[in-house]
């Protein structure tokens, strides 16, 4: 693995394209779905591009059958560097509000911080709760989506189908979403267990 071929433009293009999948899906895409990303007009075409990327130890077949993606990170060209996350309607700082499940963008990131296989996605900030820990209206916070968070963690969590962003205190049986703002309006929210964790905030974009 140390010699490695160089990767070419369309297999450098390829593992561009599975990095997206893993992120968004955490699943491989189908030969047919890599077919249409690279424009091929023949599956086979794109069957030969993975081929090449097992021959050059990018990818390998495991015992089921399945592909593996080995870790290139350094070794793969500037291309493959980020990944498309998408940035999903709007979370707030104050009250929760409807988390609307549709994509008003795709952000590149790099994968060093949005790390494949796990998914995650972006939440445009409504509000003042959060400011004090430098979340401000319409800035942009990537979240690794997962269930479960620690004390202290900044999650995304939906209460009723609605979304708000707040620090996790777990304290006895009770789950505290505690706001830090300069706004002394803002209270925090005790719950039991009739909420969702969605994901833990990674870090937060300022708006443009």
């Amino acid at each position: 693995m140390q010699n490695r071929e160089p990767l070419t433009k369309i297999e450098s293009e390829a593992v561009r394209i599975i990095r997206n999948s893993l992120a968004h899906k955490a699943t491989f895409p189908t030969v047919r779905e890599l077919m249409v990303e690279l424009n091929y007009k023949s599956p086979r075409s794109a069957a030969v591009v993975l081929e090449q990327l097992i021959t050059k130890d990018v990818i390998r077949k495991k015992s089921d059958g399945g592909l593996q993606f080995m870790d290139i990170q350094e070794e793969a060209s500037e291309s493959a560097q980020t990944v498309d996350i998408p940035v999903i309607g709007t979370v707030a700082c104050g009250m929760p509000i409807l988390a609307e499940e549709n994509v008003d963008a795709m952000i590149p990131v790099s994968v060093k911080m949005a790390k494949p296989p796990h998914k995650y996605f972006f939440l445009r900030a409504k509000g003042d709760s959060m400011n004090e820990k430098g979340i401000n209206e319409g800035d942009l916070a990537l979240v690794k989506q997962q269930p479960t968070a620690n004390n202290g963690d900044l999650v995304v969590a939906l209460i009723d189908d609605e979304a708000t962003l707040k620090e996790f205190i777990r304290h006895g049986d009770s789950i505290i979403l505690k706001p830090h703002s300069s706004n002394k309006k803002h209270q925090p929210i005790i719950l039991t267990r009739d909420f969702q964790i969605q994901g833990v905030v990674i870090t937060t974009i300022p708006a443009l």
